[in-house]
Formats: C-alpha cells, sequence, structure tokens
C-alpha cells in the first residue's frame, strides 16, 4: 500500500479494495491444515498455496509452517492490522493471528518478513486465556481500530458453553483480559462482527465445546447444548444487551454486516435450519431478524438420520454488497444470491461440488423439495471428490471463489469418513458479476490429501492483503 501515501494496512473504502487499488489480484493464499482426528500424529500446520496462474507453482503447496504442538485443531485466522486501521501509518498488516479451537493455544506468525515463508512469532499459551479471561476454545479473530485484537471464545477453561471475548495486545500480543464488562455473558459464542457506525458488535452461537468436540449428537440440541441467537453487544461500554431469538435447533454460525460502514444490516447463515437471517436495526434502535432465504431439509435413507439439512456453515457478502454467497456442507452445493433487495435475496447462481447426496452412493433421497434428481458426483482432474464445500473465500474484485471442504475434524469424521482417509481438496469458482452465475474452473485443483505428511484437512482461506472475511471499515 505504498502508493496511497501515509495510511495504514487495507484499504480506504470496500468499493477500493474491489478496485484492486494499491494492489495486485491475489497471488498466494495461507490455510491452516489440520492432522487432529485423522490418525497422523503430526502437527498441524499453516500451508502457503500459489494462485498464480501465470506461476509455474499454479495450484501447489509451496511452504509449510508445522506448528510446535500436536491436536491443536487450527481453525480460523484474523490479522493484527487491517482496514479498520487504514488511517493508522503506523499499523502494518504482518501477523496473521492463528487461534487453536481444542488446544486453546493461540499462534501469532509472521507473514510480513516473507510473505511466502511465514514463521511463528509468538505464542500465547492456553494457561494465558484460563487465567486471564476465564475463557477457552478461541474462533473468530478481529483487528480494532484501536490497534488490539479481538477474538471470541466458545468456552470456560472446563469445556461448558461460555460467551466471551480475549483481548490481545496488537504489538506485544500479550493477553490483556476480557473484553466484556459485567456480569451477564451469553451461554453460547462462535464468530462475531462490529460496526462502531451502529456502536454493536453481534456474536453467534455453535455449541458447548466439551459437547461438540467429538462429533454432533441431534440428541444434544433438546439438551440446550447448541445455540438459537444472535447476541448483541453495545460496542462503546463492551456490554451484553440483547439476545436474538432465530428459533430451537437453529445453530447460527457466521455472521457479516453489510460490508459499508452506514449500513445498519447483515446475515447469518444457521447451520441446522439450513436459513439465512436478515438481521436489521428496527426503529426503535433495538436489533431483530427476519428470515429471507431457507433451504428445505431432504428425507433421506442410508444416512445417519432421517432428515438431511443443508448445513449452511460459511456465508460470504461481496465487496460492493451485491451478491451472498454460502455452502450448504452436507448437500454439496455453493449458492450465489443477488441481494439488490436485502429483503428479497434472488438466487441466481448454483453449483454442486460433491456432498452427501450424490448418486451411486449410500444415500438415497426420499423426498426433495428442490432437486428432480440426485446430484452426479464432484470428479475433477479425474479424482472423485470426497466430502462437500464449507469454508468460501471471494476475490476482492468478486470475479473468483476458492472453497475449501473440511469443516471441523471432528464433524468431517463423522459426515464424511472419506476426507479424513483422502485429505481435502481447494477448489475456485469463477463467478458471473454482470448477471450471477457460478462455475467450475476444471484446471484448478489443490489435492490436500497428496501432501508429504499425509492426507490433511485444510480449512480457511486467507489472503495477504485482506479479503470480505476478515476487513472490516469504520
Amino acid at each position: 500500500s505504498a502508493k496511497c501515501g501515509a495510511c495504514g494496512p487495507g484499504y480506504a473504502t470496500p468499493l477500493d479494495a474491489m478496485k484492486g487499488k494499491y494492489r495486485p489480484r491475489e497471488e498466494i493464499v495461507y490455510l491452516p491444515c489440520i492432522y487432529r482426528n485423522t490418525g497422523i500424529e503430526k502437527p498441524d500446520y499453516l500451508a502457503t498455496v500459489d494462485v498464480d496462474p501465470q506461476s509455474p507453482h499454479y495450484c501447489q503447496v509451496i511452504h509449510r509452517l508445522p506448528m510446535p504442538n500436536l491436536k491443536d485443531e487450527l481453525h480460523h485466522s484474523g490479522w493484527n492490522a487491517c482496514s479498520s486501521c487504514f488511517g493508522d501509518a503506523t499499523k502494518r498488516r504482518n501477523r496473521l493471528i492463528l487461534p487453536s479451537f481444542i488446544s486453546s493455544r493461540i499462534y501469532v506468525v509472521d507473514v510480513g518478513t516473507d510473505l511466502r515463508a511465514p514463521r511463528i512469532h509468538k505464542v500465547v499459551e492456553p494457561v494465558e486465556l484460563f487465567w486471564k479471561g476465564n475463557v477457552a476454545n478461541p474462533h473468530t479473530s478481529h483487528c480494532l481500530g484501536s490497534g488490539d485484537i479481538l477474538i471470541s471464545c466458545l468456552g470456560d477453561p472446563s469445556g461448558n458453553g461460555k460467551g466471551g471475548f480475549i483481548l490481545l495486545d496488537g504489538e506485544t500480543f500479550e493477553v490483556k483480559g476480557n473484553w466484556e464488562n459485567g456480569e451477564k455473558v451469553p451461554p453460547l459464542s462462535y464468530d462475531f462482527w462490529y460496526q462502531p457506525r451502529h456502536n454493536v458488535l453481534m456474536s453467534t452461537e455453535w455449541g458447548t465445546p466439551k459437547v461438540l468436540a467429538d462429533g454432533f449428537n441431534p440428541a444434544d440440541i433438546e439438551r440446550g447444548h447448541y445455540g438459537r441467537h444472535i447476541n448483541v453487544w453495545d460496542w462503546s461500554t463492551h456490554t451484553y444487551i440483547q439476545a436474538v431469538d432465530l428459533g430451537k435447533g437453529s445453530i447460527p454460525l457466521e455472521i457479516r454486516f453489510l460490508h459499508n460502514p452506514d449500513a445498519a444490516e447483515g446475515f447469518v447463515g444457521c447451520a441446522l435450519s439450513g436459513a439465512v437471517h436478515r438481521f436489521y436495526k428496527t426503529e426503535k434502535g433495538d436489533w431483530a431478524a427476519e428470515k429471507v432465504i431457507e433451504v428445505p431439509s431432504k428425507k433421506v435413507q442410508g444416512w445417519l438420520f432421517p432428515d438431511m439439512p443443508g448445513l449452511i456453515t460459511d456465508i460470504l457478502i461481496s465487496l460492493d454488497d451485491r451478491f451472498l454467497y454460502f455452502s450448504n456442507w452436507l448437500h454439496g452445493d455453493i449458492r450465489q444470491y443477488d441481494i439488490s433487495d436485502t429483503r428479497k435475496p434472488k438466487l441466481v447462481g448454483q453449483v454442486f461440488l460433491g456432498g452427501s447426496i450424490t448418486k451411486g452412493g449410500p444415500v438415497t433421497v426420499l423426498e426433495d423439495k428442490e432437486l428432480q434428481h440426485q446430484p452426479e458426483p464432484f470428479v475433477i482432474k479425474g479424482k472423485r471428490v470426497p466430502g462437500g464445500p464449507q469454508m468460501i473465500q471471494l476475490s476482492l474484485d468478486g470475479k473468483r471463489l476458492y472453497v475449501t471442504s473440511s469443516l471441523y475434524s471432528g464433524w468431517d469424521k463423522q459426515f464424511y469418513p472419506d476426507l479424513i482417509k483422502e485429505g481435502s481438496v481447494m477448489l475456485q469458482i469463477d463467478v458471473d458479476t454482470e448477471r450471477g452465475g457460478l462455475k467450475v474452473n476444471k484446471n484448478f485443483l489443490v489435492d490436500f490429501g497428496k501432501e508429504p505428511g499425509g492426507p490433511v484437512l485444510a480449512h480457511e482461506i486467507r489472503y495477504p492483503g485482506g479479503d470480505c472475511s476478515s476487513d472490516i471499515w469504520m
């Protein structure tokens, strides 16, 4: 970003980011790769993948940074600085924050010294989170305009649900303590997004860490171990002020405000109910939600349960706030919606990339409100892809959607045992940004089944220059 004069990391506006101002298209991406639950006793690692079509190493892992411990379960990642610090020329986006979902460690990775060969800068041990914040199971990491790093945590050190946050100092990466004030916290947590112009932070709810750690049991919904709320926090006082109920068994996961910082609305994807809700600020000044998309579950035979939900696991909004994308991990499709009218999203693109209902597999679909036929198995470059589409990341210009297939090792093992044996993949989908439409790029495949240490589960995708799920504009 040297060309822009005395500015900080990221971009002045979402549309500047989309136009590629100060930076060319993505050439490499970072992905955490997980060995927990695969039977391979090796540490998780951060993979650097070459995604430049002009490069001789296109679609190859060009660097691997192993963690110093086993069974961390790296999951999501964030930055030490992003577009929220754009006005601060003293800040640089040079550290990737890698929370470990199971071990509760936080790795701080130096990506500034050598973009293509990251190295470990610091390890924050679990005891720091336990003692200074009485929290564990860190998940989403966002940088703040203040220079600090805010991380949502799913539980307490005993594995019970607890909706707290931890603050890291953006320079030293020391744990400063909890972000939240007051005794009142939600019983569960997961993802979050903040919007200072509306004095709000919104968090979601997955489930009780010790209950979901090794797999999913529907009976645990009845026992109250899975989430159903968007939790609303006052941004300036850090207090928990409202719970928006999305319905029993909904399990709201990824939450995204519109990128325009003036917009007082956004979307949340609910895993189990297969619904996308639009949340918005009411005239009274509190927050409400309405269901705007629903993926009906399918009646099936030969599967773990008689009803198969779509399991909406990841959701993204393009930087111009025009398109919404989500992955349907179990049914096996990715969808693109035109959200020009946020209350009435319109399906404009859909592509199947595997899933549990493909033809010739063990599952027979008995009743389907959407499809006439079970989709064909997904084959690319001669490989039949196991699992379904899960984490997604959109290029800044909105024209390329990258996809990986692992959700979380404990659930991969239960729902897609072949994924554990064969490893996950990364795929690329070409996006029609004019009319809408999705098409698989048949020349792009990163097969994590062929890794030197054995098949591995690659998860969330990050670009060195930031992206539409890490950057927040103030």
